[in-house]
């Protein structure tokens, strides 16, 4: 991914040496690896994943969210150059769906992204790394503790842009907000969640589809590892990682073939109504 000395966005707020305390949630986060280390967590104290998979599949909780621990190692990861690479990505998002909204004769208003450790304050209440990375509809802001990246590996992302994927994939969640304000607050049937999940996914791709033919920002293999991590997060992918059997009841993003076949879709196209 060609990235450097691009320009870096004005939009990324740099919280890692922060904390916030807990507030009452408000609207739901959503995100793109909310199953990830919750999953992997129990499953490695010895529980059943599945349990805390069907309740994360109900996002919204009306109740105060413990402390998060600041405790956990640092990560090759957060660094300063994986702060570049996601700025350059952003601003990259902005570009370009600044473009696609004028040519719909739409403003599109930039969603702040919030790098963070362990945990922080957030307008859908108090977020925290074993989230992933999530969207807030409240505030119109997506959070990022980058140590998520050692998971994302693990479960078989690959390579630089899997992170650019990560946070194409939270921006997507905001350009839904923009288009649809209303879909994107209160309880969601599992239809509904992932249906959400799975057009954010192609969002995704729509942008890697002009960074791609316009921009000459990809290289060869780039494509295939934004594939490859969208496989990597699909809840079926998860639950085999944990040792478990598939169980599609607790689904809340999708399968792996569905999240491929999202950003395939928008990639390939380059139009957001590709993404209906």
């Amino acid at each position: 991914m060609k990235w450097s000395g691009r320009r870096q966005s004005d939009y990324v707020i740099d919280q890692r040496g922060n904390s916030g305390a807990p507030r009452r949630r408000g609207s739901a986060p959503m995100g793109i690896g909310s199953l990830v280390v919750v999953a992997l967590a129990v499953f490695a104290l010895g529980g059943d994943p599945k349990t805390i998979l069907s309740l994360l599949a109900n996002q919204v909780q009306e109740s105060t969210l413990p402390s998060a621990s600041n405790s956990r190692p640092s990560s090759a990861f957060d660094s300063e150059e994986s702060k570049g690479l996601v700025s350059v990505t952003l601003a990259d998002l902005e570009d370009k769906w600044s473009e696609i909204f004028a040519q719909n004769g739409a403003r599109y208003t930039p969603s702040p992204l919030v790098l963070f450790r362990g945990s922080t304050n957030t307008g859908c209440g108090y977020g925290e790394t074993a989230s992933g990375p999530f969207y807030c509809p409240a505030d119109g802001r997506v959070y990022l503790d980058l140590s998520f990246m050692e998971d994302l590996m693990r479960l078989g992302g690959k390579g630089d842009f899997s992170l650019a994927y990560v946070v194409a994939h939270e921006v997507g969640h905001h350009v839904q907000t923009l288009l649809n304000p209303g879909r994107m607050r209160g309880r969601k049937s599992q239809e509904e969640s992932i249906a959400v999940e799975l057009q954010a996914d192609c969002f995704a791709g729509v942008w890697a589809h002009y960074a791609n033919k316009e921009r000459d920002f990809l290289e060869p293999g780039d494509i295939e590892e934004a594939i490859q991590t969208a496989s990597a997060v699909g809840d079926d992918h998860i639950q085999k990682s944990a040792g478990r059997a598939v169980s599609p009841e607790s689904f809340t993003h999708g399968t792996s073939q569905q999240r491929m076949q999202a950003f395939t879709r928008g990639f390939r196209s380059g139009e957001i109504g590709s993404c209906s």
